[in-house]
């Protein structure tokens, strides 16, 4: 919450970083009130909280409906570098086999379901709150103004683009309020969570709707990541992370009873799952 807030008030222009490691090496300097400083920074960092803290419930209170062993969510604090918004997120630690694809399935699509139902009335809000600007400025897309000399691009998906019509009536060039910002990093929340790799929530779910074929389409997709690390750099540290988490293998773990299928309703969720990372997908999610 502390480094969430910090990183507020900087996209803010409230409080000023003199380097990269300003804030580990004590040189936070705040304009004006650091107390008003702080309290504008709780816009983007209560919310972005609130996201985070909604999808590890999700899978933390299905995982206990199941009378699971499973530890509440722990958060990721980081300085405002290399993580610009003070947090690398938050996860949950799962201690026991599941017993059946069911299970799995239950508990890997909840996250995601829950934090897109949090971030959904989040990025509405926050477009509301945000300010178009004249087309003719030059300008497209989302803007995010994190220094008097720099403009972060965020990256679109059908959601967002269906939020910002929706909002302006037009799909001009738009400043948006930090509340907006925590929307978007919401919508790639989701996406990111719903790639269909290795322990990702969208390999659960891929492992519980075809568990055969869980390996081949794991390492189809993460190949697909890499071409796209051509248009986005971060592409590529994704898919070293999930390598790294992995422990350099794209399969997935199994359960304890392999062969118990999986009921149609929840068939029928993956196809929902499927279209939310649709949805939420950005192909470039930020640029400078």
């Amino acid at each position: 919450l502390i480094t969430t807030t910090i990183a507020g008030a900087v996209l803010q222009g409230r409080a000023e970083l003199n380097d990269a490691w300003g804030l580990l090496r004590g040189r936070l300097s705040f304009v004006g009130d650091p107390a008003h400083a702080l309290l504008a920074g709780t816009a983007f960092s209560i919310p972005l909280m609130a996201i985070l803290l909604a999808h590890e419930l999700g899978h933390y209170v299905t995982a206990r409906r199941y009378l699971l062993d499973v530890s509440p969510p722990y958060f990721l604090p980081v300085p405002l570098w290399p993580s610009f918004i003070g947090t690398m997120g938050a996860f949950i630690r799962l201690r026991t086999l599941l017993s059946d694809r069911r299970q799995l399935f239950d508990v890997g699509v909840a996250g995601p379901l829950a934090g897109f139902a949090v971030a959904l009335p989040t990025l509405l809000l926050g477009l509301h709150l945000s300010v178009a600007i004249p087309p003719a400025s030059g300008l497209s897309g989302m803007l995010l103004r994190y220094s008097d000399s720099e403009v972060l691009r965020l990256g679109d998906s059908l959601v967002t683009l269906l939020a910002r019509w929706a909002m302006h009536g037009d799909l001009g060039p738009v400043v948006v309020h930090p509340l907006a910002f925590a929307g978007v990093l919401g919508m790639f929340v989701t996406m990111i969570n719903l790639m269909p790799m290795a322990q990702l929530d969208g390999g659960h779910i891929l492992y519980a709707a075809i568990p055969r074929w869980h390996r081949r389409a794991a390492f189809a997709f993460w190949l697909v990541v890499l071409i796209l690390g051509s248009w986005w750099v971060g592409w590529y540290i994704w898919a070293g992370l999930v390598l790294a988490v992995s422990r350099g293998r794209l399969d997935h773990p199994t359960v304890l009873e392999t062969s118990r299928p999986l009921p149609r309703s929840r068939r029928l969720m993956a196809w929902g799952a499927l279209a939310l990372f649709l949805l939420t997908f950005m192909p470039v999610p930020f640029r400078i």
